[in-house]
C-alpha cells in the first residue's frame, strides 16, 4: 500500500498506512497529551485527552486510535481542542483524588483547568484494599483508564486477575467475583502497578517510604511476625 500524506499543524508529512495521528504527531515532535494511552498497549480511547480537530469532521477525534488518511488536515492545539482538554481535566479532578498524579496535575496547569470546577460533584469514595504482601489498591485515586487491566490481561501478562466491574458511576477495577488478590490469579508481577498513572496501585515499599516509615524497622517487624506464625 502507498504511504499516506497529511498535514498536522501546518506541517506536511508522509507516514505508512496504519499510523495513528498520535504516532504521526510524535514523528514531527508534536506532543499530544495522553492519560489512558500506553505505547505498548492497545489504545483504549477512553480518557479523550488526546482529542484533536480534523478538518471536515463534526467531532473531535482520539489521536491515539484514529488512523491517518490521505489529505487529512489536523489541528492538535486549536481553541476547541484546548477547551475540551480543560473540561476533561476539571471533570476528572471533581471525581477522583489526583494528589498522586503529577502528570495530570501538570496538564491541569498547562490547560488552565480550575481545581474548584464542579466542586459540588460527588467524589469516588472507595476503601483502601490492603489484602496482599506487595501492593495496595486505592481506587479513590482510580480514573478508570484500564491500563492496569491491559497490563494484567492480553497486552502483557495474560493473568486476568483484575478486570472491569460495576456500571456507570459505580464502575471500578475489581478482581473476578471480588475476591482478595491472594485468592485471584495474580502472580505479583507488578506490571499493573507500573502502568498506573495516578497512584491507585502502589507498591507497599513506596507507600511506606512516602509516609515516612523506616523500612529497616518494617523489615524487623515483618521478621518478628513471621516467627510468631
Amino acid at each position: 500500500m502507498n504511504d499516506i500524506t497529511l498535514t498536522i499543524d501546518n506541517q506536511t508529512l508522509t507516514v505508512p498506512p496504519g499510523t495513528t495521528i498520535l504516532q504521526a504527531a510524535r514523528q514531527i515532535k508534536k506532543e499530544i497529551p495522553t492519560i489512558c494511552y500506553h505505547e505498548h498497549f492497545t489504545a483504549p480511547s477512553l480518557c479523550r485527552m488526546c482529542v484533536v480537530e480534523v478538518e471536515k469532521s463534526r467531532v473531535l477525534v482520539a489521536a491515539c486510535s484514529r488512523e491517518c488518511e490521505n489529505g487529512m488536515v489536523v489541528k492538535t492545539d486549536s481553541p476547541r481542542v484546548q477547551q475540551s482538554r480543560k473540561t476533561i481535566l476539571e471533570m476528572l479532578n471533581s471525581a477522583v483524588d489526583l494528589s498522586a498524579a503529577p502528570e495530570i496535575q501538570n496538564y491541569m496547569r498547562t490547560y488552565g483547568a480550575n481545581p474548584r470546577a464542579y466542586a459540588d460533584g460527588k467524589k469516588r469514595a472507595l476503601p483502601l484494599h490492603d489484602d496482599n504482601p506487595f501492593y495496595l489498591r486505592d481506587y479513590s485515586k482510580c480514573i478508570l483508564c484500564w491500563r492496569c487491566v491491559q497490563a494484567c490481561g492480553e497486552d502483557v501478562q495474560w493473568t486476568f486477575a483484575i478486570y472491569r466491574g460495576g456500571r456507570g458511576f459505580d464502575a471500578r477495577i475489581a478482581t473476578f467475583f471480588d475476591v482478595a488478590i491472594p485468592q485471584s490469579t495474580c502472580v505479583y508481577c507488578g506490571n499493573c502497578v507500573q502502568a498506573c498513572p495516578t497512584g491507585a496501585l502502589k507498591s507497599k515499599r513506596e507507600f511506606w517510604f512516602e509516609n515516612g516509615r523506616d523500612l529497616r524497622e518494617l523489615a524487623r517487624e515483618s521478621r518478628i511476625a513471621k516467627k510468631k506464625r
